[in-house]
């Protein structure tokens, strides 16, 4: 009895499979030559070694999304080989690999402003937008070329496809041997596609390939995004809630010693100022003068001189990181000292929960609470989560109420915005607590057409639109300072996360997280540069220090004008790890064990010290535990007020 007389079939689901692979391949070559100013692949051989690793995660993202293709192809049936069926096959291939092929041209893009594969929880930051159909033909405007690509390449995928073709043939062997050989088959291709899904492993006492494993065989953090692909990326997050109780061996009096998750602050007399918080739109560190006058850079050029101006007179933190990498990581961050790591807090199931935040605080203190956002009301998710924060009053597009000042994108240019909020403030009866959040210093890197030649374009498109955002702070403080309130306001301006970088320095791994802290009082009273480590959890804690606030509260930052008795540390999640900066050492957690350890100064992490673990490494490990043990306990148990 011939068993493997259904050979041709075989063969071709081999070939069609491969066909697979071959523009994989293509996706990661075009992927590497759009990122290549920050992927640290400088060689070809570099690039083919690391595709090599790629196989690993392509194979598993093909025998995923193949899987129904593969099934049809195999089931046992005497029609597999007419015309009728193959179409079938031939559309079921197709719909489902397009589809998912087309998620890795969407990171020759994307992956310059998130530096991460895109997972799933891109979802968190389109699902808010009310514009969606417009954003996707702007998109298809700005970016014809990868579209084009595309397309191009989707034509060529199905004209190979075409080429070879599966033959009817006259089988006369017992239908008995048909349905073993077929088995047999089935069972041996099943086996094998388990196998390449887990990674090549078949041992029940490893896991399957994850993100985390494309770190394994690197030598810089950034080139794990290489040996990626985004399909695999995005199906490896489908379904995985990252949120979630985890057992870190975290005593309480550790968390108490390395995080001090409570607060209070006897520092300063009681006092009610007004507070305005500024978190602007992608502004990295690197735009500003002020905060680089000893990065080393030679040649360095600023393109923020009012914000320079003005950190002149203010207490600036230039070693200060965002704790996420989307804007809707930033607003939870500052306001309520709540990071987002891999999942955005904000859009996950617990963040409809009590929660004690700057808002909450200051609307016991009686401050009048406003949020202002130039976009059209709700995106982000900033609407819902401003009330669940608390927060009296919401500002969008829908109440500044004149859609001639729309960008055509986001929403309201920055300068007629922040004059909104200037005057809606001058309004209001002191004290008051309001947050602005910007929206003009982002792609499509566009400003207003009568100011085209008042901006320096720099060496890259965020340049300019960054110089029209700074411009939009002079007016607001130029006329801001010319009321009575003014002089009694704190003012916090910070970013939600980097953007485009030209530097060097600030393409390295740990600084794609870098951007500014600044606080101003006019009176004079802050001013001077303080280098130790900073975060944008640091937010909230300050501002209840400087305003005497006196009962505990509950926050994970630490105050930035005062000591504690907590190390100065930042944490974020980038690459597929955790990085805790703290004290001498950066320690990268994968979530289980620490990978790596490395010195502070060493910003691109390639030089891992792990071999020869100090005591201070060890906490440092330590305190990156005992953070992530009591954030996910108070998340998932709500216990975010200290009501609960």
């Amino acid at each position: 009895m011939k068993l493997f007389f259904r050979k041709e079939e075989y063969t071709i689901l081999l070939y069609r499979l491969f066909l697979a692979y071959v523009f994989y391949f293509v996706a990661r070559f075009l992927f590497f030559l759009y990122n290549y100013d920050v992927l640290e692949v400088h060689s070809f051989g570099e690039f083919f070694r690391l595709s090599y690793y790629g196989l690993a995660f392509d194979t598993a993202a093909i025998l995923y999304v193949n899987s129904l293709f593969i099934i049809l192809s195999l089931l046992p049936l005497r029609f597999a080989m007419s015309s009728w069926y193959q179409k079938l096959v031939f559309y079921v291939y197709f719909i489902t690999n397009l589809i998912a092929y087309a998620l890795n041209y969407v990171d020759f893009i994307y992956y310059k402003f998130n530096f991460a594969r895109t997972t799933l929880s891109v979802l968190d930051v389109v699902k808010n937008e009310g514009n969606k159909t417009a954003m996707f033909f702007r998109f298809m405007l700005s970016y014809w070329h990868v579209y084009l690509l595309f397309f191009g390449v989707s034509l060529l995928w199905i004209y190979l496809y075409r080429r070879v073709k599966l033959h009817p043939l006259e089988y006369k062997l017992p239908t008995k041997s048909y349905y073993i050989s077929s088995f047999i088959g089935f069972v041996v291709i099943g086996t094998l596609i388990v196998g390449g899904i887990r990674g090549g492993d078949f041992r029940k006492s490893t896991r399957p390939i994850n993100l985390v494993d494309a770190s394994r065989h690197v030598k810089k953090m950034e080139q794990a995004d290489l040996v990626l692909n985004t399909t695999f990326a995005f199906i490896r997050t489908f379904g995985k809630n990252s949120i979630k109780k985890i057992d870190y061996k975290v005593t309480p009096e550790e968390i108490q010693f390395y995080i001090k998750p409570i607060k209070q602050y006897d520092n300063n007399p009681p006092s009610k100022p007004n507070v305005v918080v500024i978190i602007t739109e992608s502004m990295g560190r690197e735009y500003l003068a002020s905060f680089n006058k000893d990065s080393g850079i030679d040649n360095y050029v600023g393109y923020m001189p009012f914000l320079d101006s003005l950190a002149q007179h203010s207490l600036i933190f230039p070693n200060a990181f965002a704790n996420g990498s989307k804007s809707i990581h930033g607003m939870s961050s500052v306001l309520s000292g709540i990071p987002s790591f891999v999942d955005a807090f904000t859009s996950s199931s617990y963040s409809n929960q009590e929660i004690q935040s700057l808002v909450s605080v200051l609307n016991d203190l009686n401050y009048d609470t406003s949020f202002f956002h130039g976009a059209p009301n709700g995106s982000m998710g900033f609407l819902g989560f401003s009330n669940i924060l608390g927060f009296d009053h919401y500002y969008g597009m829908e109440e500044y109420g004149n859609d001639d000042d729309f960008d055509g994108s986001w929403g309201i240019w920055d300068e007629p915005f922040l004059q909104f909020m200037k005057t809606t403030l001058d309004e209001k009866e002191q004290p008051f607590f309001s947050t602005v959040f910007t929206v003009s210093s982002h792609e499509p890197f566009k400003i207003p057409e009568k100011y085209n030649e008042k901006f320096p374009k720099g060496h890259i498109q965020m340049h300019q639109p960054i110089g029209y955002t700074d411009y939009a702070f002079q007016q607001f403080f130029e006329a801001a300072k010319k009321e009575p309130w003014f002089e009694n306001t704190i003012f916090v301006i910070t970013a939600d996360h980097p953007n485009q970088v030209y530097y060097e320095v600030y393409n390295k791994v740990i600084n794609r997280r870098a951007v500014p802290i600044l606080i101003y009082k006019p009176d004079g009273s802050l001013a001077g540069i303080e280098e130790k480590l900073a975060q944008q959890i640091d937010v909230y804690p300050t501002v209840l220090d400087l305003i005497g606030y006196k009962k505990p509260f509950r926050s994970w930052g630490r105050s930035l004008v005062s000591e504690d008795g907590v190390e100065p540390f930042a944490i974020n999640h980038n690459a597929s790890q955790y990085h805790m900066l703290r004290g001498n050492y950066i320690c990268t957690f994968d979530g289980e064990v620490a990978t790596g350890f490395y010195d502070i100064d060493d910003k691109s992490l390639e030089n891992n010290l792990i071999a020869n673990k100090t005591p201070e490494m060890e906490a440092t490990e330590k305190a990156c535990r005992a953070f992530l043990q009591d954030y996910f306990e108070r998340i998932v148990d709500k216990k975010l007020s200290l009501d609960k």
